[in-house]
């Protein structure tokens, strides 16, 4: 008989043991992002004290990338357009970003990080390594490393 799920089938062991290592995951995800919430907020804060904790993802995205469409912004965060133009009046009016027209098509705003806002991102973004340093000080370079490339194949994933 198939499907019953019976401890006697062939392969219900591999499936239960799969799902005690997925349970496992999705715990240890659920705690990381609590804290990953968390500290997004308090790392806000950080950069401004009316910083609101959403907006520090902008501040990072900004970044990396440079400068960015408001569009491009709401598509890669999945927000809307209302959303997202919130959140960038915000960081105007805190003088964190700036906009200017598009080069390539001056209907179109660019967004991207002032100086004032850049600073503060790094001074903050500096700390916060500070802190992982401190908290992983115990484990091989090479852990962190192996942490790292897990991650990012597991963000990968996500993306597609």
């Amino acid at each position: 008989m198939h499907g019953s799920g019976s401890g006697g089938e062939p392969g219900a062991a591999a499936r239960s043991g799969v799902d005690h290592e997925f349970l496992a995951l999705e715990r240890e995800l659920a705690v990381f992002l609590r804290r990953a919430r968390a500290n997004s907020g308090e790392m806000a804060r950080e950069v401004h004290p009316d910083l609101e904790a959403a907006a520090y993802g902008l501040l990072v995205r900004l970044e990396s990338a440079g400068r960015q469409r408001p569009t491009d912004l709401a598509a890669y965060f999945g927000v809307g357009r209302a959303t997202m133009s919130r959140q960038l009046h915000a960081l105007e009016t805190l003088g964190l970003v700036a906009r200017e027209s598009d080069p390539a098509d001056g209907r179109v705003s660019l967004v991207h990080l002032t100086d004032e806002g850049l600073a503060r991102f790094r001074r903050v973004r500096d700390a916060r390594r500070g802190r992982y340093a401190d908290k992983l000080a115990d484990w091989d370079r090479a852990e962190v490393a192996e942490l790292a490339r897990l991650l990012h194949h597991f963000n990968a994933r996500a993306e597609d």
